[in-house]
């Protein structure tokens, strides 16, 4: 069984990031993708812990001031970012993608959308980074495409979300309906028919589910449950809930170390 998980760290200050790095280290999970991260002491912090207790870490630089996603995994990996797959992805560091060394071979692709507001430069910005990722989708090898597991925050909503949402655009559902009509499985649908999940909460109150997990076709038959845990809200580790994912495929394990044990890098 290899379990993974998404959470939004928020761009996290050093002091969350400790809080993070203690939760994540306690959690099951074999490979965590972790988006809003940044170019920040927080984000380093956390990811060069992992690293020093031999985990695997992907990460694309964040540069100008964007926010990006990262890749964390105790099972090693085979092939990490290729350029000729992702790198016309307009906004490279808000992918991280690796394949895995597990039976059957899996890659794993960390996403953070761009989020927006009513202007119409940064509409245009979002609608550039989700056409430019599903491009360079399409063009994979068939099979990495069907043996690929997507997570992150994709910052949308499907068009029959409870609640409905005013002001989403026709590219933001449609980010989701192409991912289905390319054999990807939103995992959580496949595990609860019928229920609306949500990861990020208003301050109007309203739920949101901006965070997924989608697996290639043939993975789809190895999904075994698929969890939104709002632990991580709850305990003010960030504003999402994280999204934990099952999948019945053997994995190989790197010798890794608890990352707590190697803090040794100043916080501030």
């Amino acid at each position: 069984m290899v379990t993974a998980l998404t959470v939004n760290i928020g761009a996290a200050s050093p002091a969350r990031a400790e809080l993070l790095l203690r939760w994540l280290a306690a959690r099951p999970e074999e490979v965590f993708l972790l988006t809003e991260t940044s170019a920040g002491a927080g984000t380093t912090y956390l990811l060069e812990q992992f690293r020093r207790a031999g985990y695997a870490v992907v990460k694309t630089p964040d540069v100008g001031g964007e926010r990006g996603a990262a890749l964390v995994s105790r099972i090693p990996l085979l092939q990490q970012q290729p350029a000729a797959l992702f790198g016309g992805v307009s906004i490279p560091g808000r992918v991280a993608v690796a394949a895995l060394d597990t039976q059957p071979r899996t890659w794993f692709l960390g996403v953070y959308v761009p989020s927006r507001d009513r202007t119409e430069a940064k509409t245009v910005r979002k609608q550039a980074f989700i056409g430019s990722l599903l491009d360079a989708l399409g063009d994979l090898p068939a099979e990495q495409h069907d043996h690929l597991v997507i997570g992150g925050d994709y910052n949308v909503i499907a068009a029959d979300h409870h609640p409905r949402h005013p002001g989403f655009l026709p590219f933001e559902f449609g980010m989701l309906s192409t991912l289905e009509s390319r054999g990807f499985l939103d995992a959580h649908r496949h595990c609860s028919p019928g229920v609306q999940a949500h990861s990020w909460i208003g301050r109007t109150g309203d739920g949101y589910r901006y965070d997924y997990f989608h697996v290639g076709q043939a993975l789809a038959a190895t999904v075994r449950s698929c969890t939104y845990l709002h632990e991580t809200r709850e305990r003010n580790l960030t504003d999402h809930a994280a999204v934990q994912l099952s999948l019945g495929v053997k994995a190989a394990a790197l010798p890794c170390t608890d990352p707590t044990e190697s803090d040794d890098l100043p916080l501030f």
